[in-house]
């Protein structure tokens, strides 16, 4: 039996109690014990005297194949290379996208695969997803071709998934492709067991079809819905009463303007709510800045009101409320707060070591507003998934430099074939 003991920390379960001083013990990958003062009993021990533990972050929405485009401030460029991607290209991206998920603290991402039109692009991407240790959840997206993506979902569903891996669906947007396109999608994902990531309520046009959604029964906790920057009082009553989670996105929500993200309106409702990174074409790649982004945007909302002499004013959202849509609540909307987004025994042991030593951080005077308002990737120590190391003592485990290289040929190749010189070069 494999053991690590994470001795001496400031332990945010995220599940029971806020935040204790403690010792987390870890046994063949899953959390047995978190109580002061526990024995090794012959575990590797990590010391965290000097640093905060808690649940990896949850990407609960990614566009991984659009890594190698990160930062090309053109969505629809960026949108228009997805055709010209051969399998090397989205294994490469992927991994990247990945690796880069885990040096900011991410131990699970939810892919919503919307660029695999062939087997062999399919299995790139969940070979990518086994390569890179972390926990994945894998959605054929329905940008992919419609007549293909019933057929996508179907083959990756026979495909041999790794033990990290889930497979789940990304069925047509009922306000882009119609409620009869979403209809077939839910219920062939309900059909195969799975779970569903909608794309819904990015225009005025869409406002109202979450509530047909739930007239026709297809929402539900086993249905995420993502974005939803644009839905109308009977939208949000119908998500609250059926108890599905929602996924914002705040950075690229604003960037790519496709509406001001809802935040008041699903707290006052008590949705369950994750964050997502989308894609880095507008975006920062990590859960640090979604949910900065996620409480300034409320704050903001709120002293807006504010200022205008509104009465009966909403709670400032807090940090512990923020902290939980990147850990417990963004597990929720993946469908795996059952085994991550906490610490507790019997969970599988995805946890960040973060170090409070750093000047960008001491002192300590309140641990969760701490790791919300002024960590990030230089606090990082460790990154476990499933108690295996990802990042140890700063630095990746795996081999950047050589999927570095990947990623950067990969870019030429379809930037060659999309007609550009280089992505970077028309970028720039």
């Amino acid at each position: 039996m494999s053991r690590t003991l994470i001795r001496g920390g400031t332990v945010l379960t995220m599940g029971g109690s806020n935040h204790v001083e403690a010792d987390v013990l870890i046994e063949d990958g899953w959390i047995s014990e978190i109580a002061p003062g526990l024995r090794d009993r012959g575990a590797e021990v990590i010391d965290a005297s000097e640093a905060i533990v808690m649940p990896g972050f949850v990407d609960a929405h990614r566009h991984l194949w659009r890594t190698i485009a990160k930062h090309f401030a053109d969505p629809s460029v960026v949108e228009g290379l997805a055709s010209h991607l051969e399998p090397d290209d989205v294994y490469a991206s992927t991994l990247l996208g990945l690796l880069a998920s885990a040096a900011a603290g991410t131990t699970t991402v939810v892919d919503w695969c919307d660029v695999a039109v062939s087997d062999a692009h399919l299995e790139a991407a969940l070979q990518a997803h086994a390569d890179s240790g972390l926990r994945t959840v894998f959605a054929p997206g329905s940008h992919i071709p419609k007549a293909s993506w019933r057929t996508a979902l179907d083959r990756v569903a026979a495909m041999s998934a790794e033990p990290l891996q889930t497979l789940s669906a990304g069925p047509p947007d009922p306000g882009v492709n119609g409620i009869d396109a979403v209809d077939d999608g839910i219920g062939h994902a309900r059909e195969l067991g799975i779970r569903s990531h909608v794309h819904v309520g990015t225009s005025d046009e869409q406002r109202g079809v979450v509530a047909e959604m739930a007239r026709r029964r297809l929402l539900g906790d086993d249905v995420t819905l993502v974005h939803c920057t644009k839905l109308d009082g009977s939208d949000l009553d119908a998500l609250a009463q059926a108890g599905s989670p929602v996924v914002l996105t705040p950075s690229t929500e604003m960037a790519k303007g496709v509406g001001m993200p809802p935040v008041q309106e699903f707290l006052d409702r008590e949705i369950v709510i994750g964050l997502g990174v989308d894609d880095e074409s507008l975006a920062p790649g990590d859960v640090f800045a979604q949910m900065r982004a996620t409480i300034s945007l409320q704050h903001a909302m709120y002293f807006d009101l504010k200022l205008v002499g509104k009465a009966g004013l909403p709670n400032l959202m807090s940090t512990r409320e923020v902290i939980r849509c990147a850990t417990i609540d963004g597990a929720r909307a993946a469908g795996l707060a059952d085994r991550t987004g906490s610490l507790e025994p019997g969970k599988r042991a995805d946890l960040l070591v973060l170090r409070t030593d750093r000047p960008n951080i001491h002192p300590i005077n309140d641990p969760i507003g701490a790791v919300v308002w002024g960590m990030d990737s230089s606090n990082l120590d460790w990154v476990l998934v499933a108690g295996s190391p990802v990042v140890e003592r700063g630095e990746s485990v795996a081999d950047v430099a050589k999927v570095r290289d990947l990623a950067e040929a990969a870019l030429l190749r379809v930037g060659e074939r999309a007609g550009l010189v280089t992505v970077g070069e028309a970028g720039a």
